[in-house]
């Protein structure tokens, strides 16, 4: 590629969830990949769909994934900005723009970790910097977002927990672990919305979330047997993601054909996703879902921000209520 040259990826349209016929290849951080029979895709919801209709799909499969909630150009906008603070760091390839987010493939994913892997020292400050940014608190803030969601809850007014996350996973890295949110925020109401919003376009493979069918009645029975289990526990240890029944990283397994497995007779297929600039995937507290591992075929970074909106007035998770940090022990 001449120096001149730069890869506009944000052009290049997704193949969308509605491809008769085709599955795509996936696996999580460990383990085979996932067999076709056990995956399937997603149902997106168009933003003009009827809010009864959007509120009945959330309510009997756990998520709703609404397309075109945020303008895309925002949103590309958003990506720019995120990986131009990246930029001097090599994990960019040589003559792309950050606007696109290309994996330098010389650099080694392992040094350019990410929330959910092991960040390495010289990023910890910039990963701390990024999430305090006015540009991205902004943009949590968008009217867009903000005035789908009061509508989609019927709120008079949401409040979003401090502790937001923005998560890039280079192809070939750490991805995020199986887990359903509540264990993560035991210290509130359980009765909070995650909004998870890629930042660009993430094939399915690309490191996007993928959601456990019929995980719902799942991700309550298993709190519920750790409530028992850790009834003896002081407190701080009893909403602690990392506590001694826990798993060391917080996430309950790595491998989604092994976790599938085991939870065969409850649960469904893994159910995915591909997401656009602007998409917002919306799922209950009790959801059970991971990342794809990104093996992408452009070779783009997965970047996207986690969100939990409470009703005003809700107990939230005091712990929450800090802009993450890289030791912040959550």
């Amino acid at each position: 590629m001449a120096a001149a040259e730069v890869l506009n990826t944000s052009a290049i349209p997704n193949l969308g969830a509605d491809v008769s016929g085709y599955l795509p290849k996936l696996r999580s951080n460990h383990g085979h990949y996932v067999a076709s029979s056990s995956t399937g895709w997603m149902r997106p919801t168009p933003s003009d769909t009827p809010i009864d209709e959007m509120r009945k799909r959330f309510r009997d499969e756990g998520y709703v994934w609404i397309k075109h909630v945020i303008p895309r150009e925002v949103v590309y906008d958003m990506r720019e900005h995120y990986f131009s603070q990246f930029a001097h760091t090599g994990m960019l390839a040589p003559h792309t723009s950050p606007r696109d987010g290309i994996f330098n493939p010389s650099s080694d994913p392992t040094s350019h970790q990410g929330i959910g892997g092991v960040p390495v020292d010289s990023t910890n400050a910039l990963l701390d910097a990024v999430h305090a940014d006015p540009t991205y608190r902004s943009f949590l803030a968008h009217p867009s977002l903000r005035a789908f969601i009061r509508q989609f809850t019927g709120w008079e007014q949401e409040r979003i927990v401090d502790r937001a996350m923005l998560r890039h996973n280079c192809p070939g890295s750490q991805s995020t672990g199986i887990h359903y949110d509540q264990y993560f925020l035991r210290d509130g109401d359980d009765e909070f919305l995650t909004a998870w919003v890629p930042i660009g376009d993430c094939a399915a493979t690309g490191g996007g979330l993928m959601y456990l069918e019929n995980s719902t009645s799942l991700g309550r029975d298993l709190e519920s047997a750790f409530l028992k289990k850790a009834e003896h526990l002081p407190k701080q240890e009893r909403i602690d993601a990392f506590n001694q029944y826990m798993a060391k990283d917080g996430f309950m397994s790595h491998d989604a054909v092994e976790f599938q497995a085991i939870h065969r007779e409850n649960v469904g297929r893994w159910l995915v996703g591909d997401y656009e600039a602007g998409d917002v995937v919306f799922h209950n507290p009790w959801m059970v879902h991971a990342a794809t591992k990104n093996e992408d075929a452009l070779g783009r970074i997965r970047l996207a921000s986690d969100l939990r909106f409470y009703e005003e007035g809700a107990k939230l998770d005091p712990r929450w209520m800090k802009i993450w940090t890289h030791d912040d022990g959550l």
